[in-house]
């Protein structure tokens, strides 16, 4: 009985529960990227003229729509320790595939799904030479990036596919009605708790954070590794061919340039969001709020007339600083931790300070044997 009891106890003293549960939920790198989303809102509310009218509102989720879809797989990719830079390229094959079917004469749903199966075909071909072949995500998905893109511009060329029903390209850009949010936030909703249910709430996502912290590790303890990254990333190739057909549809217009850059402003988001570029952490409402921190950045910058030159280097800025600050904070920590250890040597306090930081020690066993 005392060695279960002293296991009980054990258990408490785990680091993650070492302060109270409200610390443990609001003061976290995504919690903080929610309050500066709001706080950067109120502010541009208060600067910049008409930003806070129903239409910019309307407008600036309709401009984040394709990333905050595209965002959502590339978290999980993002948390297993890879990445996949050419989701805006497979945005654009999509475009294509879906413009060029429909103008030969598909039906649009059908031209939909052909668009899906390419993304999808797109995501096994990084996941197969990622998994299989054994190639560094990075160099597969900088390769496929310039493969997509080419094979986009060289089915159309310089031209566009327009002319699409009115009916679609207006449900597109329609709102959910008597508010200013777009329908396509309806679709993304959905999604996002799927994924949200998917990534915190089953065993494959358990298994997809333990790809991040150790591949091997997790290997050994059951999980998949191989077939968890090929699924993730043919779910971002479908996703991706989602947010190609709204990207077409929204404008109206079918091209194999669509979305160029797009994945620039999607990684930043993930990594802003707070997930590790090294793997093992993050969640998707930290992801979520880091979206519509760029965008509104943007949209705020746009309606101040800066150029969008200046509003890439921000967006390249924010992504710099959110891949050194969890290294800076490391730092500052083990820094403040060290200091904190020589004041407590300097002043006698290191063994009161050992024995306060286990307060329910169980005697050694000779102890006890004399105790009984």
């Amino acid at each position: 009985m005392p060695n279960a009891v002293a296991e009980r106890t054990a258990v408490r003293t785990y680091k993650n529960y070492s302060r109270p549960a409200w610390q443990r939920v609001l003061l976290t790198r995504e919690m903080a990227i929610i309050a500066a989303v709001i706080g950067v809102y109120i502010v541009a509310a208060a600067v910049v003229p008409n930003f806070a009218a129903p239409i910019t509102l309307t407008y600036l989720m309709l401009d984040i729509a394709a990333i905050l879809l595209i965002a959502l797989p590339m978290t999980m990719i993002i948390i297993t320790g890879e990445i996949d830079l050419s989701v805006a390229s497979v945005v654009g094959l999509s475009s294509v595939t879906f413009g060029t079917l429909y103008q030969a004469g598909l039906p649009i749903p059908l031209a939909m799904v052909a668009a899906l199966a390419a993304g999808a075909v797109a995501g096994f071909i990084n996941g197969f030479l990622v998994t299989v072949v054994g190639l560094p995500s990075l160099a597969v998905t900088i390769g496929t990036l310039a493969l997509f893109r080419g094979l986009a511009v060289g089915i159309l060329g310089t031209t566009a596919v327009t002319g699409f029903p009115d009916s679609w390209t207006d449900l597109a850009t329609s709102k959910i009605p008597g508010t200013p949010i777009p329908t396509i936030m309806v679709l993304f909703v959905v999604l996002a708790i799927i994924f949200a249910l998917v990534l915190h709430a089953t065993p494959f996502g358990r298994g997809v954070f333990a790809i991040g912290q150790s591949s091997e590790a997790a290997r050994f303890s059951g999980v998949r590794v191989e077939r968890t990254k090929l699924m993730l990333f043919v779910a971002s190739g479908t996703i991706a061919a989602l947010a190609g057909i709204y990207y077409t549809l929204r404008y109206g217009s079918a091209r194999g340039d669509n979305a160029t850059g797009l994945e620039l402003s999607v990684i930043a988001a993930v990594l802003l969001g707070g997930v590790s570029i090294f793997g093992g952490r993050g969640a998707l409402h930290g992801v979520i709020a880091g979206v519509f921190l760029i965008g509104i950045l943007a949209s705020a910058l746009r309606l101040a007339n800066v150029t969008s030159d200046v509003i890439n280097i921000i967006t390249g800025t924010l992504l710099v600083i959110s891949v050194i600050s969890p290294s800076l904070l490391a730092w500052a920590r083990s820094t403040w931790a060290r200091q904190r250890g020589k004041r407590a040597a300097a002043g006698g306090a290191a063994p009161s300070a050992v024995g306060s930081a286990i307060p329910d020690a169980q005697p050694s066993p000779p102890q006890q044997k004399e105790e009984q």
